[in-house]
């Protein structure tokens, strides 16, 4: 799934500055349905990794009309169309941050459905009330043109970041990272010892279970507390 990595303009001298970026998810129809939980099961065998991505994190960028009951999209279809709530509750209860890359997390998923299979061989051929679609996303970035030369500016712009400014540079950046690390931490670092402490705090937030306006809430408290001042 195609991105940009974040730019850093050093235009103005001395430490490099942040530039923040905004982002949205642009769903693509792959082709490939499931409409027994086999199919289910040869289609994360096979599917592009790009897909399993969008199945875990494309619900917190897309508009939703109603509160998700699950995070991820293959918990929601064995639910609700396999009825098999089991099995729902064991796929979301997969945190994907936890898994070091999508491959690891594609191995994961085929085992659990493997394991229920084994339980109960009549699920694999079990017809259900709509196929499971596996979409693609590609991940559209664009440049706000702002530029912050200190953490101190950066924590007080952080309670008006978009959406898609917070799930590209605390999210997406931990796929594009070979450290998995956010954006702000990778950027934090480059001071030295200075903001050790607000790094270890960001890396104590899990991104997984809430909602990108809680996240953003979440990292402005935590910016802000390093800054000394009062989250908004």
């Amino acid at each position: 799934m195609p991105s940009e990595s974040p730019k850093i303009d050093d235009s103005a001298g001395g430490d490099a500055v942040f530039g923040i970026r905004d982002c949205v998810l642009i769903a693509i129809a792959t082709g490939v349905k499931a409409l027994t939980l086999k199919e289910l099961c040869d289609g994360l065998a096979q599917i592009h990794p790009g897909s399993i991505y969008y199945h875990f994190w494309g619900g917190l960028l897309q508009p939703r009309f109603e509160q998700q009951e699950y995070n991820n999209d293959f918990a929601a279809w064995c639910q609700h169309a396999l009825h098999d709530a089991e099995l729902a509750e064991r796929l979301a209860d997969i945190d994907p941050t936890e898994y070091g890359d999508l491959e690891d997390l594609r191995r994961e998923l085929i085992e659990i459905v493997e394991q229920r299979v084994d339980e109960n061989e009549r699920l694999q051929w079990l017809p259900v009330d709509r196929p499971f679609e596996f979409i693609q996303s590609k991940i559209v970035v664009f440049d706000t043109r702002t530029r912050v030369a200190e953490p101190e500016a950066l924590a007080a712009l952080m309670p008006r970041f978009s959406t898609g400014t917070v799930f590209y540079h605390f999210i997406d950046a931990r796929r594009r990272s070979p450290a998995r690390l956010d954006d702000f931490s990778a950027w934090l670092s480059a001071f030295g010892d200075r903001y050790t402490g607000l790094i270890h705090d960001l890396a104590e937030i899990d991104p997984y279970f809430g909602t990108l306006v809680e996240l953003r809430q979440q990292l402005a408290e935590t910016f802000a507390r390093h800054a000394g001042e009062d989250a908004p």
